[in-house]
């Protein structure tokens, strides 16, 4: 048996016969690769950042932007209903054109991406910052810490975000840039789950013997989240931000469609619905394309966001198996 110690320590030895672990990178595509439903919502997903961030490329391409109106393209005697079939669509407007205004739909739509996913990411990275802090704070700090942050947690939880934006609203000037004030309500409001989420790991985390050693060896509270708790708590803050981006997309186009977020001539999805829900029988495609968009991004995200908590928990990873298997014995 020592001789197998001494062998195991030896430098190089048994590298012929033990390959190395895989890296948490490589286990992580591994995991993921096998998933195509992930696989097509994360292609599906460049494509639309790709979208939007060529939006102003694409939109030279095709010679329009989103503010041009152009009302020779709308019969004014109709009501504002765009001039000729599909909605006014031609070689010079690919999508058609926006009734009453004339202004270019394809444009429109494509810099609406730039906002809805603009929005959703800024404040999804605001909710993960301040909850991943405050969730380390609560759980690592004393008892009158944790009490004060969690019943703070709770009221932020439970605070309308509705009502907040209304009276953010009432008090912001109108010059502030309304799509930055959209982000930073969403991202200042909803910190609240992802808080929840971090104290609860690292309470459990916190009891760990390399957690215990480092509090005993003099280590302070931020070096111990930043050498021993971050790392282990990547996965589900990695997890729960990829699914908080869908509910941020719905989330402004909710305002939107309301009226307390983006307002013209800024393009937004959320946006073109509030206008569009007059126009569903005379130009159809004014109210579907919008809607589609946004369906098709809330459920390319919230596929991928699944696919990540599977493919970075690996006994999710492992009961998917196990239920494929039992799945594939039963039908033989």
């Amino acid at each position: 048996m020592s001789e197998a110690l001494l062998a195991s320590e030896t430098p190089g030895a048994g590298a012929a016969t033990a390959p190395a672990p895989a890296s948490g990178a490589r286990q992580f595509w591994r995991r993921l690769r096998t998933q195509r439903a992930a696989l097509v919502a994360a292609a599906v997903v460049a494509l639309l950042v790709l979208v939007a961030l060529a939006a102003p490329l694409l939109t030279a391409l095709e010679g329009q932007d989103p503010t041009s109106y152009h009302p020779g393209l709308v019969d004014s005697a109709r009501g504002g209903v765009p001039v000729g079939s599909f909605g006014g669509i031609s070689a010079d407007h690919w999508l058609g054109v926006e009734p009453q205004t004339g202004r270019d739909l394809f444009a429109r739509l494509v810099h609406g991406a730039r906002v809805s996913l603009g929005v959703a990411v800024v404040a999804t990275v605001l909710q993960v910052a301040i909850g991943v802090a405050v969730g380390l704070a609560s759980g690592l700090g004393g008892r009158w810490l944790d009490q004060t942050l969690s019943r703070a947690t709770d009221v932020m939880v439970a605070l309308p975000l509705m009502v907040l934006a209304l009276a953010l609203l009432a008090v912001v000037p109108s010059g502030f840039p309304r799509p930055v004030l959209v982000a930073l309500v969403i991202g200042f409001v909803g910190w609240g789950g992802i808080a929840k989420v971090v104290r609860a790991k690292t309470i459990s985390l916190k009891s760990l013997d390399h957690v215990a050693a480092a509090r005993l060896s003099g280590w302070g509270g931020v070096r111990i989240a930043r050498r021993e708790l971050l790392p282990a708590l990547a996965a589900p803050v990695i997890t729960y931000a990829a699914l908080l981006v869908p509910t941020n997309i719905t989330v402004e186009a909710a305002l939107s469609f309301l009226g307390v977020g983006v307002k013209p001539p800024t393009a937004s999805w959320g946006q073109m619905l509030t206008s569009a829900d007059v126009w569903y029988q005379a130009a159809p495609q004014y109210l579907l394309l919008p809607a589609a968009a946004l369906f098709v991004t809330v459920l390319a995200l919230t596929v991928l966001g699944d696919g990540v908590r599977t493919a970075l928990d690996p006994r999710a990873a492992s009961r998917l198996r196990i239920g494929t298997g039992r799945k594939r014995e039963d039908a033989s």
